[in-house]
């Protein structure tokens, strides 16, 4: 039997959807029917969606969309915070009224999303919200937690460690360097001269990417580097190896080099994300927010998204109806 809130859902609900693949432009907010929950699965009442650079790698064409099963008309987003408000058959653990996040893989932009009580992967999962947590921080947690953390355990990074982590100041590198610092070890973050004081503040020890990079890193770390993260692309993988850091302690999570682990979320241990909650709840971990937008201005949050100069998380609330 199906248990729902008292705050009975409407007749319609609003998502995100594209008709056809592409940039922030095709993003479109349309009426759609209120999703039912069927046996084993839980309808969650959207209140905040955090935004990622895969929400747009996985809706730019359609070739990238098969790739992650997606055909058109697709959603989009992927992060999402919110309460539940209806429970299906056989779900226990869940309760109508009770604050979840988790992941609706390029669906979270929507006033309601369906999940599999049972789901546990990025793209279909729901956890409990810790209290001290608010829903637009949890909104940011699945995909850069998750990707954070698959990083640090693909690398077997711990104290002691003197660790390289490039694109320190993107969406997982603000969960990579906090974690890092966490697990013990001292932290060189590669960024723009501009971005150096807030990499500091997130625990890292500033460093200017491009041209000198490994002259500069030497100059920081003289007893030397042993283990390297690339969150952007291979110039932290190179510089890493002519460091002097075995590719076994080496890992990327945009691309694929010959000798060294790719890390993503789906590799995560089961408990992680609700680990890194649990950071966030205990003041541990902070999450910078860049920007919070309203659903109408979905467009404007995916093109600051896509330019990949916001410091920090991007949000998008749905409580507005």
């Amino acid at each position: 039997m199906q248990q729902q809130s008292d705050s009975q859902a409407t007749a319609s609900s609003r998502a995100v959807l594209l008709d056809a693949f592409g940039g922030p432009e095709v993003l479109t907010i349309r009426g759609t029917p209120v999703p039912q929950a069927g046996p084993g699965q839980i309808r969650v009442r959207v209140t905040a969606a955090g935004l990622n650079p895969m929400d747009r790698i996985m809706t730019a064409d359609a070739d990238s969309a098969a790739r992650f099963g997606l055909r058109l008309p697709a959603g989009f987003g992927t992060d999402y915070a919110g309460v539940v408000d209806l429970v299906g058959a056989g779900v226990t653990g869940l309760a109508p009224g009770d604050r979840v996040f988790g992941g609706a893989l390029s669906r979270s932009v929507a006033d309601f999303v369906v999940i599999d009580a049972l789901g546990g992967t990025a793209a279909n999962e729901a956890h409990h919200t810790p209290d001290g947590v608010d829903d637009h921080t949890a909104a940011t947690l699945t995909i850069a937690g998750r990707t954070a953390s698959a990083a640090l355990t693909a690398v077997g990074l711990g104290p002691g460690d003197t660790v390289l982590i490039g694109g320190a100041g993107g969406g997982v590198g603000v969960f990579a360097v906090q974690l890092a610092r966490i697990a013990g070890a001292h932290v060189i973050g590669t960024g723009s001269p501009s971005s150096a004081e807030y990499l500091r503040g997130l625990g890292a020890e500033p460093v200017a990417y491009s041209d000198g990079l490994v002259d500069r890193v030497r100059a920081l770390a003289p007893d030397g580097v042993t283990a390297a993260m690339d969150l952007h692309g291979t110039e932290t993988v190179h510089a890493a190896r002519e460091l002097g850091v075995p590719d076994d302690r080496i890992c990327t999570i945009a691309t694929k080099v010959d000798g060294v682990a790719a890390a993503n979320g789906a590799t995560t241990a089961p408990d992680a994300l609700e680990e890194i909650a649990r950071l966030v709840a205990e003041g541990r971990l902070r999450v910078p927010i860049a920007a919070s937008f309203p659903l109408r201005q979905i467009r404007d949050a995916a093109e600051l998204q896509a330019s990949r100069h916001a410091r920090g998380k991007i949000v998008v609330e749905l409580k507005e109806h």
